[in-house]
């Protein structure tokens, strides 16, 4: 009797154990899929996140390949234009004397030139010392104090002789970047007034002049120079210069150092600005009837005021 009691309690405590096993080792089976589940979906995430960037580079890579070429095309039309226009320069056996602006066909396609005789700048190494006043002033916007401080610097550098024994002037624009008081941002803000290579006489050819140099020249009367410029574009021979000063003022004497600028839009509304300057002579090392030495190309956002 005992015996047979014991064995009913032995059985008992088996089917006890293994129903609690079976349930035990289902609730570890379910904690281990959801866990697995967890897993798989931070894994898919990851793996979106990486396929979407490597998608945002491969757009960003193609986007500046695209423009890439397209700045290139462009420099390459601007500068073909800039050649055709150059040998038309040469052809006529006569340096322009007034600023001229002519569409040039090439590859297919119209590219407006911009030729400017660089007697139309101001020469830093010529201009008169009021010219330069003027220029910082009106150009720059300094007041008079700091713009008579700079054109002492300037005056020093044409006058007092430096360790040659000649006084050392400047070579480029650039170099008034060498002056005390002179950052970039002032110097780019004279910078498109001012050159070293006009030559003559230090007066500006205000026939050849663009706006803003014609804005100093006439004290920065705006509707004086508007009404210049209309009648320069129309060759209106009674063109009206009295508001112009006349100590600074050549009417037009032709240049061999010449700056041509082409224009050339590119798809997105932006355009590439390609600037050469040339020197026309029959004495040039390379054997050409020109020597160049100035280049540059800018891009021109059509977002900018």
């Amino acid at each position: 009797m005992m015996h047979s009691d014991a064995r009913c309690l032995i059985d008992c405590e088996v089917r006890a154990s293994r129903r609690y096993g079976r349930k035990s080792g289902g609730q570890v089976t379910r904690q281990q899929r959801g866990f697995a589940l967890i897993a798989v979906l931070w894994l898919v995430a990851a793996l979106s996140v990486m396929v979407g960037g490597l998608m945002l580079t491969v757009k960003s890579e193609l986007k500046t390949a695209s423009f890439s070429r397209q700045t290139l095309q462009a420099s390459a039309t601007g500068e073909a234009a800039i050649q055709v226009a150059l040998q038309g320069v040469v052809a006529s056996g006569k340096p322009p004397a007034q600023l001229i602006s002519a569409p040039v066909p090439v590859f297919g396609q119209s590219v407006d030139v911009q030729m400017i005789p660089m007697n139309g700048y101001i020469d830093l190494n010529r201009a008169p010392l009021e010219l330069l006043q003027a220029v910082f002033q009106l150009g720059a916007g300094l007041d008079a104090g700091s713009a008579g401080s700079l054109v002492e610097a300037i005056n020093a550098a044409r006058t007092v002789p430096g360790p040659s024994g000649k006084p050392p002037n400047f070579e480029s624009p650039e170099d008034l970047l060498l002056l005390p008081g002179v950052d970039y941002a002032l110097y780019s803000r004279v910078a498109p007034l001012v050159t070293t290579d006009a030559g003559g006489n230090g007066k500006v050819n205000i026939k050849a002049a663009p706006p803003s140099v014609l804005a100093v020249i006439a004290g920065g009367d705006q509707a004086a120079v508007n009404s210049f410029i209309q009648a320069r574009s129309e060759e209106n021979p009674t063109v009206d210069t009295t508001k112009m000063n006349g100590a600074w003022v050549d009417q037009g004497t032709a240049n061999s150092n010449i700056e041509f600028t082409a224009r050339v839009a590119l798809p997105d509304g932006d355009a590439i600005t390609v600037v050469r300057r040339y020197t026309i002579t029959p004495n040039s090392p390379n054997g050409l009837p020109w020597r160049p030495f100035y280049a540059s190309s800018r891009v021109e956002s059509a977002l900018k005021p």
